[in-house]
């Protein structure tokens, strides 16, 4: 008999268990949340059905409840009150993300807590660091400066992780060197160094309140047509000291997760951004998908294609599957 018969370890639950080649658990999963001024606070987005803005004292229930589930790594994202054209909030030891830091690592030392470093939600304009207005888009350079600066206010504040999300040239290394000099060299850089110009990202500026004011971030943000580029950028990153690579978004770049992870020993994050969460809200709403599966089957196949760290707002609803 010449063929193979695979369905012998397909015929049972336990057989196909025995052999499944990927498996996610709680422990895969970075829980986002988005922190605002005030108290008592837990503003569900209509974008984003089961995603909130929260107060810190209502993110301090949240990581207790996400605890019992298993997931214990978040990572915060800042809406202030007050922005301005450099993005003063994400510069001070009182600002937002400054502020939710002490209370959540006290609240909870035992998790783990990254924060997103960038500064399109604390900006006037949207953007992701100071403008050049010659060119009428990010000054490089002068924006690693700041960020080095918001690094450090992290680190000092409690931060367990920093994760640049920005896009600007050099982030890793200037970031690397500003952690270094102010004590901070046990704190690992999450980078975001695969990140495209992308449509999926429109929910998300709906939560974060963080759109451009003009124009996009193409001129910063990479083209979702550049296979190349993504791995050059992603090595990049790399070689300046990242110790955790990103692909954002995921699911429609998954053999971009699978190219990076075939060249690299770094643990590899994808982010499951908001316009790939809404879209199975949406279906689910509909009635037109069964939900559950589907997500679960997003998530095994980004994990599949070679990320161990996802971050999702799926992340309390597949831990609930997970955990029976």
């Amino acid at each position: 008999m010449g063929f193979k018969r695979f369905r012998r370890l397909r015929l049972s639950e336990n057989m196909r268990g025995l052999v499944r080649e990927t498996r996610l658990e709680p422990q895969n999963f970075i829980y986002p949340l988005f922190i605002r001024e005030g108290e008592g606070i837990k503003n569900e987005v209509s974008s984003m059905p089961g995603v909130f803005q929260l107060s810190i004292d209502s993110a301090v229930q949240e990581i207790e409840d996400c605890k019992k589930l298993g997931i214990t790594s978040f990572i915060l994202f800042g809406i202030p009150t007050v922005k301005d054209s450099i993005g003063s909030d994400a510069l001070c030891e009182h600002g937002i993300i400054a502020s939710a830091l002490k209370a959540l690592k006290a609240a909870h030392p035992d998790v783990m807590i990254a924060t997103d470093l960038c500064f399109c939600e604390y900006t006037d304009h949207g953007h992701c660091g100071i403008l050049n207005p010659k060119l009428q888009t990010v000054d490089n350079d002068a924006t690693l400066d700041i960020l080095g600066r918001q690094a450090l206010i992290h680190a000092k504040c409690g931060a367990d992780m920093i994760a640049p999300s920005g896009m600007m040239d050099g982030t890793i290394e200037s970031l690397r060197e500003a952690l270094d000099s102010g004590g901070y060299s046990h704190i690992p850089i999450m980078a975001y160094s695969t990140k495209f110009a992308s449509a999926y990202y429109g929910p998300f500026r709906d939560v974060a309140e963080s759109a451009p004011s003009f124009g996009d971030r193409r001129s910063y943000q990479m083209d979702p047509a550049n296979r190349l580029e993504a791995i050059e950028e992603s090595m990049e990153d790399a070689r300046q000291g990242a110790d955790i690579l990103m692909v954002k978004p995921a699911l429609a770049y998954l053999d971009i997760i699978r190219d990076i992870r075939e060249r690299t020993t770094l643990p590899i994050a994808a982010y499951n951004v908001s316009g790939e969460y809404a879209m199975l809200k949406a279906g689910e709403k509909l009635g037109i998908i069964d939900y559950n599966r589907v997500m679960m089957e997003t998530l095994l196949s980004i994990k599949r294609a070679g990320a161990s760290i996802i971050i999702t707002y799926h992340a309390k609803e597949a831990a609930v599957l997970l955990n029976g």
